[in-house]
């Protein structure tokens, strides 16, 4: 684990969430990563170390379904229902929220709700 005294905030935030949180093949871990332009959502199996299923905005199928949608906001919110409808196609039910250091607010928030819309359980 890297030293916590030259870290950001952010990270050292991070890296306690991490410490109580994990993931499992029937229960992995809803992970969210917001950069300026974008959002993403990934579920991880922390037991194997594998991504079982990744969202992005960058994929062109996704794309299609934000692009009627104006502000970043709601367009997270999309992202949230879209994971939800292709981890339900997997049989993933029950999710564990990582918010990566992130403050559960506007963005991070939207994809939570919308995952939950979409039938995913926290």
């Amino acid at each position: 684990m890297k030293k916590l005294k030259n870290l950001t905030s952010r990270e050292k935030i991070k890296f306690k969430i991490r410490k109580k949180i994990s993931g499992t093949e029937e229960k992995p871990r809803l992970v969210v990563y917001r950069s300026l332009n974008h959002i993403y959502a990934q579920l991880v199996d922390d037991r194997t170390g594998k991504t079982i299923l990744t969202v992005s905005p960058l994929n062109k199928e996704v794309q299609e379904k934000i692009s009627s949608e104006k502000g970043k906001v709601s367009k997270s919110k999309l992202i949230g229902k879209i994971t939800a409808e292709k981890a339900l196609e997997k049989n993933i039910k029950s999710v564990v929220f990582d918010r990566n250091g992130y403050l559960y607010h506007g963005r991070v928030k939207a994809v939570a709700d919308g995952a939950r819309e979409g039938g995913l359980k926290f």
